[in-house]
């Protein structure tokens, strides 16, 4: 029968693993707070994902089940095969359950954000930003703008943007997310 306790270095793997934006900023570098209506993705999908994030030198690893449909978004991440965190937003709520081991600096928020930074349409996007951001979307590649400054790149391999091949590089943040979708 295998173990269920967790590892001892599961904290550490969770911290850095679940998405890399989640380390609590001072406030001139707060997240941007976006939360869009799950229909404004303009698809439902149900995705596998392997992430993997790369932030000072370190790699760590998750797996995650992605589900959105117009009434809500849903996201399992696993770690070591067990569940560490879950997301659901409707829209009007966001809710989720973390794995006591996780820290508190890795948010729920954060996690919804870079999931619809990367899949929904830059035009739901960018009527969302706040002033002074701005998104420019060139078929395979995004980037996003803060003060005419460059945030954050993504390159996709393929479309639909949940297909495929995403990398995120959060230029503020200091970290790359991989995300690969099951075939």
């Amino acid at each position: 029968m295998r173990n269920s306790r967790l590892s001892p270095a599961l904290p550490a793997l969770l911290a850095a693993t679940l998405l890399g934006a989640c380390s609590t900023p001072p406030a001139p570098l707060a997240r941007l707070g976006i939360k869009l209506a799950p229909q404004a993705l303009e698809a439902s999908i149900s995705v596998q994902q392997h992430l993997k994030v790369e932030r000072k030198g370190r790699i760590d690893e998750l797996d995650a089940a992605v589900e959105v449909d117009p009434q809500q978004v849903q996201m399992v991440g696993l770690a070591f095969g067990q569940r560490v965190l879950s997301l659901n937003y409707d829209g009007k709520e966001l809710s989720s359950w973390r794995h006591m081991m996780l820290p508190k600096q890795v948010r729920a928020d954060d996690v919804l954000e870079d999931m619809q930074l990367t899949l929904w349409p830059a035009e739901a996007i960018a009527r969302s930003l706040p002033q002074g951001w701005r998104i420019e979307d060139a078929g395979l590649s995004r980037t996003l703008y803060l003060d005419g400054a460059v945030v954050a790149t993504i390159t996709y391999t393929q479309m639909p943007r949940w297909s495929g091949t995403v990398i995120l590089d959060n230029l503020r943040y200091d970290y790359r997310l991989t995300i690969e979708s099951a075939p």
